[in-house]
């Protein structure tokens, strides 16, 4: 399979990629390109990263990592983080092994980067993100500031993961 993976930072990327990215996040997620556009708007910064899977020339795969703000408590100070967002493959390439490529690609950018990453996902995504080296956070030490928050919250890249309590911020 003839594949290639890259990551691009939000204000290099081109305007036909951007158009690309919300017509296959409309595949999964049918809010209309319109919305799409519109929450891409109001939601991505020009320094967020944007991890893109092409087979030949067509985007079937895409992550987004959003550079936000984190407290610890226990280091009582703000700290950068990528909020993991959108992991999506296009469903005509799903069980491929496909996700696992992007999640490798990602983990990689994540430890380049000297962040750690965190992400909210569904109960039965946990095990797929376990799978790819990420941790389950005890509820009680997750305090989301801007974002409501009822399901899993998982950690890359971070040490003593359960032992901190964080409080994250996700729009700022």
């Amino acid at each position: 399979m003839d594949y290639n993976l890259y990551s691009i930072i939000s204000s290099k990327l081109t305007h036909n990629q951007i158009k690309s990215i919300c017509f296959l996040k409309d595949k999964q997620w049918k809010f209309g390109i319109k919305s799409q556009i519109s929450w891409y708007g109001k939601n991505v910064k020009e320094s967020d990263i944007h991890n893109l899977f092409y087979i030949k020339s067509k985007l079937v795969g895409y992550t987004l990592l959003r550079k936000r703000t984190c407290k610890i408590k226990s280091l009582n100070k703000n700290i950068k983080y990528f909020y993991f967002d959108t992991l999506i493959i296009d469903k005509k390439y799903r069980d491929k092994g496909l996700s696992n490529l992007l999640m490798s690609f990602n983990n990689a950018i994540i430890k380049q980067s000297g962040y750690f990453s965190f992400l909210i996902c569904k109960k039965e995504l946990v095990n797929f993100y376990k799978k790819n080296e990420w941790v389950k956070l005890n509820k009680q030490n997750i305090k989301i500031i801007d974002h409501l928050f009822s399901t899993n919250g998982m950690i890359f890249n971070m040490k003593e993961e359960n032992q901190n309590k964080y409080f994250f911020y996700i729009n700022k």
